[in-house]
């Protein structure tokens, strides 16, 4: 009887989802595509207004658009929105982050002649480079990312159906993260792995620039006498506890893997899990939290259903 009153509790709660990001980069599409998948949606809201929002009961899930034209936006505010809205039991918060490069975001500026809403009277790159100033902390903060520099938009509406809809999603989303643990441990892991034992590519001088996508970092990573006993139990845990976890109602779970960088190790292993267990038939997205940090580019976030 237990196990039901736990599993009705969680069928109560909300899903949320708040998508920012700098102006241009597509959040007006991905609010758009939410809305078809089913997702009640509100653009710019202001941010004093999301807690009464969400202070109702549960019919659907949320996408709340917010951006730096909201008339109460500041850093700092949409943080401790995050927090709070984290910290409630019965909302069930994603952040979703929409972002492109500089280069990116100006050539759509020029071709559809817009006004920057932080530069209204003078070039559009001034106010493209201060909005990404003004957004790090929020980006930092983000629970999937998505860099929309070499999407379309119908790219960018198959990313959004892939993530968030809510048939292929039914069950479990996992998303995988790797991190430095220098910079502490990202928000919201459910399950996290420390992987520095294993031989670190950091001092191999001819592996020290490249990051844990690139093959000869990954050979070398996979090449450690421990890594494959690791890697197995690692994916027999995973496997054996992701079907309790839909048993339980629960539609994300969050798994990290942390080295000293979070450049060779933790992105090797971060990849390596989530080609896995997207072949093993989940759902899953990845994010590299600091070789975003580093700006280095990074492919779609989403790794699909068995791709």
């Amino acid at each position: 009887m237990t196990h039901h009153a736990e599993c009705d509790t969680e069928d109560l709660s909300q899903r949320v989802v708040l998508v920012t990001g700098p102006s241009g980069a597509g959040r007006s599409t991905v609010i758009a595509a939410l809305e078809d998948l089913g997702y009640e949606t509100i653009d710019n809201l202001p941010l004093s207004m999301v807690p009464r929002v969400l202070d109702g009961p549960v019919l659907q899930p949320i996408a709340l658009g917010i951006d730096v034209r909201n008339r109460e936006f500041s850093a700092t505010r949409l943080i401790e929105l995050i927090d709070r809205l984290t910290r409630e039991p019965k909302i069930q918060l994603e952040v979703l982050y929409m972002d492109a490069r500089p280069d990116v975001l100006q050539r759509r500026y020029s071709e559809t002649r817009r006004r920057h809403p932080l530069s209204p009277d003078d070039a559009p790159e001034e106010g493209i480079l201060r909005e990404i100033d003004l957004l790090v902390p929020i980006r930092a903060r983000a629970d999937i990312l998505i860099d929309s520099s070499a999407m379309t938009v119908h790219d960018a509406r198959a990313e959004i159906n892939q993530l968030f809809d809510q048939r292929k999603t039914a069950g479990l989303a996992v998303s995988v993260h790797s991190f430095s643990y220098k910079r502490g441990v990202p928000r919201g892991l459910d399950i996290m792995f420390d992987c520095r034992f294993l031989a670190n590519p950091h001092w191999q001088p001819e592996l020290r620039p490249k990051d844990g996508r690139d093959a000869a970092v990954a050979d070398y990573v996979t090449h450690d006498p421990r890594y494959r006993e690791f890697f197995d139990r690692v994916m027999g845990l995973l496997l054996f506890t992701l079907p309790a976890h839909v048993e339980e109602g629960k539609t994300h779970l969050a798994v990290g893997f942390g080295c000293t960088g979070g450049k060779h190790r933790s992105v090797a292993l971060t990849e390596s899990v989530s080609g896995a267990l997207a072949e093993a038939g989940w759902h899953v997205s990845k994010r590299h939290r600091e070789l975003e940090r580093r700006g280095l580019e990074l492919p779609a976030s989403g790794t699909g259903n068995g791709a």
